[in-house]
């Protein structure tokens, strides 16, 4: 399959820019896309229902288009922890249904490059046991890793990449996002720190995206390559 499993050195990190500007790059290059985010909290209240502002998002970028349900089965509104708001609407949350449901998915709604898109960081639980990153050993799925680039993201990114291999995933490649501009102000600093992860996370870089004022997957894609992929 050529699906990817997209997790983040920590909540808000960019993945969801990445994610998108990733789809939107395969879009041009001809391939059929889909983009997932099967658990999605922090959803406003809309006349089709609850709705999550990322998963609309990644279903803006797939194409042919599908319906949001697709996108995102399980949605809710509380911006909290998902396990936290799974608990408060009754509505528990299982590795093993979540990847029933993303098999069945990949069946119906075959793509030629499909990107699934997780929460917050690799360890961000799903409930008491089981973590987002248990969706991704289940399905044996190779990650791409997006590092929030701000103050501590050397030690966040070097960390998460040795959680991945140890689950016995291949890092298949990171992505890095400027979230904190001042953390870009000083260039020879910064291309310090790029330097520093191209060496320690021994993985193809996918691309830096600089700090955008309007981030769009269209306006973020130049930044990324799927070559590496």
């Amino acid at each position: 399959m050529n699906v990817w499993f997209v997790t983040g050195t920590d909540t808000d990190a960019g993945k969801t820019l990445v994610t998108s500007a990733l789809l939107y790059a395969a879009h041009q290059q001809q391939l059929s896309t889909l983009g997932l985010k099967p658990v999605a909290s922090g959803s406003k209240q809309t006349s089709d229902g609850l709705r999550n502002d990322d998963a609309l998002a990644l279903q803006r970028q797939s194409v042919p288009s599908v319906d949001y349900a697709t996108v995102n089965t399980i949605t809710f509104a509380p911006a909290i922890a998902p396990h936290l708001a799974a608990i408060e609407t009754g509505q528990p949350l299982k590795a093993s249904a979540i990847t029933h449901l993303l098999r069945k998915t990949f069946t119906q709604t075959p793509r030629d490059f499909t990107l699934i898109e997780g929460a917050g960081g690799w360890r961000v639980p799903l409930n008491a046991q089981e973590d987002f990153a248990d969706l991704a050993i289940a399905l044996k799925l190779p990650v791409i890793l997006v590092v929030g680039l701000k103050l501590g993201c050397l030690n966040h990114a070097r960390l998460t990449a040795e959680a991945i291999r140890a689950n016995g995933l291949q890092l298949a490649g990171w992505a890095g996002s400027v979230v904190d501009p001042a953390f870009a102000a000083d260039s020879t600093r910064f291309e310090a720190n790029i330097a520093h992860l191209k060496t320690r996370l021994a993985a193809p870089c996918l691309g830096i995206i600089p700090h955008l004022d309007a981030p769009e997957a269209a306006t973020a894609a130049p930044y990324l390559s799927l070559e590496p992929l």
